[in-house]
């Protein structure tokens, strides 16, 4: 099975689950995976340099994980922030599927997983963490970006992990011209190739 498949909404394969060993949030987690999934082994690079790089989410509201895969960081936010209600978004219904089971395996009641459609438009997050799927192509990229980043509530962060040579700099440049004037675009930190880009919503 090959992950160039991963943002399928229903992949090839058996779902077969299969059990994963890793740290989050500093302990040992014993959780589920599956062939189909995006990074279906352990933790992508990418997304061990944003969990390890990014502040704490915002302890209560709404947080978001765009292309949730099995899990890792929306798991991740709501062992850090126990009182928010964390969503996890993904077009794969595998990955909402284990995802959701994850967390029940870890006893977080403050998840929820589905596709896209099942989030309520009206609904605006405090912080927002993604490693976006850079593959799926820019049009999708842009549009996925589109839809969730002016989504942020004022005062709240999203915070992007994407590789420099996948073109995380002119990203930042599509974010700075497509946002409005209230959405701050910054990069804030360059680790193992990996740039982590944030987008800030004004206050008021």
């Amino acid at each position: 099975m090959e992950s160039a498949h991963y943002f399928s909404a229903q992949p090839a394969g058996p779902f077969t689950r299969k059990r994963l060993t890793v740290d989050l949030a500093g302990e040992t987690r014993r959780l589920q995976t599956s062939s189909g999934i995006f990074s279906p082994d352990g933790i992508d690079k990418g997304t061990a340099v944003l969990l390890a790089d990014v502040p704490a989410p915002a302890p209560q509201g709404n947080l978001l994980d765009i292309g949730c895969g099995w899990g890792p960081i929306a798991l991740t936010m709501a062992l850090r922030a126990p009182h928010a209600r964390v969503y996890a978004v993904d077009v794969n219904e595998r990955c909402v599927t284990l995802t959701n089971e994850n967390a029940a395996l870890l006893g977080l009641d403050n998840v929820t997983a589905g596709t896209p459609d099942t989030v309520d438009p009206d609904l605006r997050f405090d912080t927002i963490w993604s490693n976006p799927p850079i593959r799926i192509g820019k049009d999708e990229l842009h549009a996925l970006l589109r839809l969730w980043i002016p989504r942020l509530a004022p005062g709240g962060s999203a915070w992007l992990v994407v590789q420099k040579n996948l073109g995380s700099d002119s990203l930042q440049r599509w974010l700075a011209a497509e946002l409005d004037a209230s959405f701050t675009v910054t990069r804030e930190s360059t680790s193992k190739s990996f740039r982590i880009l944030r987008v800030r919503k004004a206050s008021h």
